[in-house]
């Protein structure tokens, strides 16, 4: 609870309302009288009277919204409220968190307890009081459980008054707090305190999915929230027709599959159908009122009228402006200019060069774009393919392109040619005969025996100055001997004597 009239000045004569609001642990909260008239403000820590002893609490709310938090939960303002005895000092304080660090052992331990004599019960916290004289243990049960023998053994084991209370599931998640699906801390444990019951009819309402695991939350139970949003639902279903049979079209019946409340529209389907179709709620009035007189409607939905013209005036306005936004758009910012050193000259050529640009872009916008012919643009002659892998002879038998040219002539297959000059005819292989009974290869082709040219006599020496394969001086030279090449080596770059003294050329 937030309290928004703190700032406020009262008036001299008003008295400020004497009971306050003090919350505990888990969330649970009371209304104490201040009798003292001590100065509280929210969020200090306070002794309060309770049976059998004292406790400690904290200020959660005063004033005047006190007496409207009372009325809202309809409690009286009678001699049973109890009183607040002083604020906390640091020795009640130093007490309190002594006996809260007990809080945790005692859980566990009574845990065990429970286990070992079987009980069907959860125990999900414990709380001492402030001066250590009683512990209330809270627990959740499905069914009714008889813990008897369970209060003796606990008040032998911890020596203290011991007080069983039962919880809903709702109550316990309030206690132990958590942080829910939609991000936020659960209400159950901030400000929910009055916990009304949740059926699945809010979830059809709303049109959610009956899904536990989403509907549910960490107590177990429906969550809370759905019942917030429910009325604003109802009010808007109250406009929106109950579609309880198929609507009868010419293409065959058409079936409810979803409808969104707020935007007013409902999708149908038909059978064999994936395809929904979004139908206005007035036109799924119309359609059962037709179908309840045994009228068949052609289409769901109604064919979209077309939109008048607008005037050619008041486009061109609007053309006009839409082109000046996209000309500022485009706009690029200026760049800032350099400051030149003092005694810089002008270069001619930087303001030369816009000028060149201008010229260019003038041109090019004279040009048509590419790929836009001109008027007087004529499209260009597409050449005929050539087709350069046919056949030679093909290409000889084909008509001269020129005039006054004669075909060639076909040229005789190759067996009946005339013998090329200095080509001996050769004899085919089938008139050689057998490989034995043939003539030397020396006597066909009128050469030296192999024995003679190997126990010719060697050649003199050459002469100084001698090079290649020249005879030598009274040497002949035998006409079927034909000189050797000589493998000459790459040129190096280096240059004779002779080629260095020569003078440079000067012909181009």
């Amino acid at each position: 609870m937030f309290d928004w009239l703190s700032d406020m000045e009262l008036p001299v004569s008003f008295e400020e309302f004497d009971i306050v609001e003090i919350r505990f642990k888990g969330g649970r909260k009371d209304f104490y009288r201040n009798t003292n008239r001590l100065e509280l403000i929210t969020g200090d820590a306070v002794v309060v009277d309770v049976p059998n002893g004292h406790h400690i609490g904290f200020v959660s709310l005063k004033g005047e919204l006190v007496r409207l938090q009372m009325m809202k939960k309809k409690v009286d303002n009678n001699e049973e409220i109890r009183s607040i005895y002083r604020i906390a000092n640091e020795k009640d304080m130093e007490k309190f968190n002594e006996v809260r660090d007990l809080e945790g052992t005692t859980m566990y331990r009574s845990r065990e307890i429970i286990q070992q004599l079987g009980l069907r019960m959860k125990l999900s916290d414990v709380e001492y009081q402030a001066d250590k004289s009683k512990a209330t243990f809270y627990y959740s049960a499905d069914d009714r459980v008889d813990f008897r023998d369970l209060i003796r053994k606990l008040a032998e084991e911890f020596k203290v008054r011991i007080e069983m209370r039962q919880i809903s599931l709702r109550h316990e998640a309030g206690r132990l707090g958590g942080i829910g699906s939609c991000g936020r801390e659960l209400c159950c444990s901030t400000w929910l305190t009055d916990f009304k019951s949740v059926s699945t009819t809010a979830a059809r309402y709303q049109n959610l999915s009956l899904n536990p695991s989403k509907l549910s939350g960490q107590c177990g139970r429906l969550k809370c929230c759905l019942n917030y949003e429910l009325e604003t639902y109802m009010d808007a279903l109250k406009d929106i027709p109950t579609v309880n049979r198929p609507l009868q079209t010419q293409q065959g019946d058409a079936i409810l599959q979803k409808t969104d409340i707020f935007k007013r529209m409902m999708w149908f389907g038909y059978k064999g159908d994936n395809n929904w179709y979004a139908v206005p709620v007035e036109r799924v009035q119309e359609i059962q009122e037709l179908n309840a007189k045994g009228v068949a409607v052609e289409t769901l939905l109604l064919v979209p009228q077309e939109e008048p013209k607008q005037n050619e005036f008041v486009a061109q306005v609007e053309g006009s402006l839409e082109r000046l936004d996209d000309k500022f758009k485009s706009k690029k910012k200026k760049k800032k200019k350099k400051k030149k050193p003092a005694g810089a000259q002008p270069e001619q050529a930087v303001t030369e060069v816009p000028k060149q640009q201008k010229e260019r872009s003038e041109k090019k916008q004279e040009q048509p774009e590419r790929g836009e012919r001109s008027d007087e643009q004529k499209p260009r002659k597409q050449k005929p393919f050539k087709n350069k892998n046919k056949n030679r002879e093909d290409r000889e038998n084909r008509e001269p392109r020129g005039e006054g040219k004669e075909p060639r002539e076909a040229k005789a297959p190759r067996e009946q040619r005339e013998p090329r000059e200095g080509r001996e005819q050769r004899e085919p292989k089938e008139a050689r005969g057998p490989r034995e009974l043939r003539e030397p290869r020396e006597q066909r082709e009128g050469r030296e025996p192999r024995e003679r040219r190997e126990n010719r006599p060697p050649r003199p020496p050459r002469a100084e100055g001698q090079t290649g394969n020249a005879p030598a001086a009274g040497e002949e030279r035998n006409p079927d001997q034909r000189p050797k090449k000589r493998n000459r080596k790459p040129f190096r770059g280096k240059k004779s004597d002779q080629d260095a003294n020569k003078p440079p050329r000067n012909d181009a």
